[in-house]
């Protein structure tokens, strides 16, 4: 093997000067060459090889360890907690469909056909929620003076301000502005007042309604949360039962739309139960360990573009030569930056949930995908102490090995995939269930290539004409033949060839970049004692916590 160095970098000796003077030259330039060797090879070794070479503790490593163990139980608790919280705001919003909603039935759509059915759904609802005190197994309270001028309960409907149809004469005449029209109810009158009779003389706009909701809110307590040692949430539903007559088409869909918004109770009080900021303090305890891993490894990356330039000006200096792109970005280390990202990722999740816990803010769905995201990126990050072992990097090798060709495999794919997504949606939409709309044609067709309901995507096919039919059956096989037979198995057939090819690498003289050949030339073992250099002693307090 060619080496790279003073016996190449020299040439001629006559160019050198003589005697002792160029002795000493040579000797000094030998010596800086074999210490840039030393530290490239010591910033490449694993951590159990750093701690052989300068006996320093892997305190990093335990770091990264410590915060797997300690992030992952930050989830595990936040998601028992916001658990309770999906699972009341679930069951509160099945309980008023069935309070409000007039003969309802779980998973069945609510629909009225006749103007004397939407009046009957009208007044079902707002006596249900005038009597709901008396009614309701849940302690539910008013929320007074959110509707129309200061009441309870709105009562609206939006229609065209003109609007004549005569199908008999194939003619309309229609004012495309909206009209809004609305009576508030407010339950703390009696019922027998004027001002709460007068959704009975409410007459809606049938040949030009649009819409017809009713909107109130209601206050209530989940004490569940006590089970958790935590303090109960306050919680406010906005609730609105919308019904839709944007069609026209004779049926009036019925929805009950409810948001919920959480708030600290005032002046909470539990029986035997002291206040405790643990939670609190362990939220706070993740934070800094993710900011001191954040720390270490942006220094990590920091030292890692240093020596890449120390190594680059000794190539195009001493070598007359440039570096690769390639032997530039082994400096990088991908896995650090993953880890950063886990960590901001923890930190800002962190400080929500912190805000969540004392009641200031209720962004559950923000501070789940930040921790959720960020226990991924972490237990992702285990693969690169597992890669140190050489049976344990097949995987990553095989990745990095058939990226390039699965990223070009599957940009061909997605342009048939695609294309049979817009050719489904346009035609078997109107005749089938699964190909209603482009989210839910790309999930059917990701079913298809999965195995999944196929007989039922088959057999769910309306009978509307022969032509559609015979189309639809076509455009069926075509895909799951094409998809499963050939693209499916391409795509394996990639990872296969990556994967036989590692494999015979290993068996095989593997080539060695410019980089790994000079590091090569030092033969200096971790164990040897010649990594204990004074270049450690002048390091920061960070140095300490080698990798």
């Amino acid at each position: 093997m060619t080496g790279y160095g003073s016996r190449e970098l020299h040439g001629d000796e006559s160019s050198l000067p003589t005697g002792l003077v160029g002795s000493d030259l040579r000797q000094q330039q030998e010596e800086e060459e074999e210490a840039l060797r030393r530290k490239l090879k010591y910033f490449f070794m694993s951590p159990c090889d750093k701690y052989h070479a300068k006996g320093r503790k892997p305190f990093k490593l335990g770091l990264q360890l410590l915060k797997i163990i300690i992030v992952t139980v930050q989830l595990v608790l936040f998601g028992l907690s916001n658990q309770m919280v999906v699972t009341f705001k679930e069951e509160n919003t099945a309980t008023f469909k069935h309070l409000f909603l007039k003969d309802y039935r779980d998973n069945a759509a609510q629909a009225v056909h006749t103007q004397r059915e939407l009046y009957n759904h009208l007044t079902f609802a707002i006596k249900q929620y005038l009597a709901l005190p008396h009614i309701s197994l849940g302690q539910y309270a008013y929320v007074l003076g959110v509707g129309v001028n200061g009441s309870a309960l709105s009562l609206c409907q939006r229609y065209y301000r003109r609007g004549t149809i005569i199908p008999v004469n194939d003619t309309f005449d229609i004012d495309p502005h909206v009209v809004t029209e609305c009576i508030g109810l407010d339950p703390s009158t009696s019922t027998s007042t004027s001002g709460n009779s007068d959704y009975k003389n409410f007459t809606l706009q049938f040949y030009k309604l649009i819409n017809v909701t009713v909107d109130f809110q209601l206050k209530a307590i989940n004490i569940q949360t006590i089970i958790n040692n935590e303090i109960p949430d306050c919680y406010t539903f906005a609730i609105t039962i919308l019904m839709d007559n944007r069609a026209h088409s004779g049926k009036i869909k019925i929805h009950l739309q409810n948001q919920a918004s959480i708030k600290e109770c005032k002046d909470p009080n539990v029986s035997g139960h002291a206040e405790s900021y643990a939670r609190e303090f362990f939220d706070v305890l993740v934070a800094f360990v993710c900011l001191l891993s954040l720390l270490l490894c942006g220094r990590s990356i920091l030292r890692g573009v240093l020596l890449q330039h120390e190594y680059t000006q000794f190539f195009k200096t001493k070598l007359g030569r440039s570096v690769s792109w390639g032997d530039r970005m082994e400096f990088i280390n991908g896995w650090y930056i993953l880890l950063i990202v886990s960590d901001m990722f923890t930190i800002i999740g962190s400080f929500i949930k912190i805000g969540i816990e004392s009641k200031n803010i209720a962004s559950y769905d923000v501070c789940s995908i930040l921790l959720g995201t960020s226990t991924l990126l972490v237990w992702v990050g285990v693969i690169r102490y597992l890669s140190f072992f050489q049976k344990y990097n097949i995987l990553i090798v095989t990745l990095r090995a058939a990226f390039p060709n699965v990223i070009r495999f599957c940009c061909c794919a997605a342009a048939i995939y695609m294309g049979y997504c817009f050719c489904g949606w346009i035609v078997l939409g109107p005749y089938h269930a699964k190909f209603r709309s482009l989210s839910m044609v790309s999930e059917c067709l990701f079913s298809l290539i999965n195995g999944d309901d196929m007989f039922v995507t088959f057999a769910e096919m309306e009978q509307s004409g022969t032509l559609v039919w015979i189309f639809s059956q076509v455009y069926l096989y075509t895909f799951i033949s094409l998809f499963i037979y050939m693209v499916l198995s391409l795509f394996i057939a990639l990872i296969t060839g990556a994967y036989d090819t590692i494999m015979a690498q290993t068996q095989e003289q593997v080539r060695i970049t410019d980089l790994h050949a000079f590091i090569a030339e030092c033969t200096d073992t971790p164990s040897s004692g010649k990594f204990r250099g004074p270049e450690g002693s002048s390091c920061s307090l960070f140095c300490c916590f080698d990798w």
